[in-house]
């Protein structure tokens, strides 16, 4: 039978063997998860580029079906309530990054198109810039 003190020793806590045992089952864990959950958060920025990209361009063209000409700017939009505000790029999170296409010159206006300002390659391997 064991004494009093050597229950209690026994019961304090973990031994370093098991320790190393649980951070290591926790590094081959880490290194699993890792590059799944950085894949899935591009993929989630490329469907907000997309999604983001539609809107502009809906509010674009519903300018200038409401008033024959395309915005001077982005402003523009959110000012007459084609947009609700100016959103961030999701690639560079910023709003000042977009890229704006000015129309053919009988057209009025500044803005026909929009693209994202990043210069990286998507998962597809187009530009995001070319989107």
């Amino acid at each position: 039978m064991q004494s009093g003190k050597q229950q209690r020793s026994n019961l304090l806590g973990f031994t370093l063997v098991e320790l190393l045992v649980v951070l290591t089952i926790l590094a081959l864990l880490l290194t699993l998860a890792y590059p799944k959950y950085f894949s899935s958060v591009e993929r989630a920025q490329e469907a907000a580029l997309k999604q983001t990209l539609n809107t502009l361009r809906e509010g674009i063209d519903k300018y200038y079906a409401d008033t024959g000409k395309y915005p001077d700017s982005l402003d523009e939009l959110v000012e007459k309530k084609y947009i609700n505000k100016l959103p961030l790029d999701p690639i560079t999170d910023s709003t000042t990054t977009w890229v704006l296409e000015p129309p053919e010159p009988p057209l009025e206006g500044m803005i026909v198109d929009i693209h994202s300002g990043a210069t990286e390659k998507a998962k597809d391997g187009s530009l995001y810039s070319e989107w």
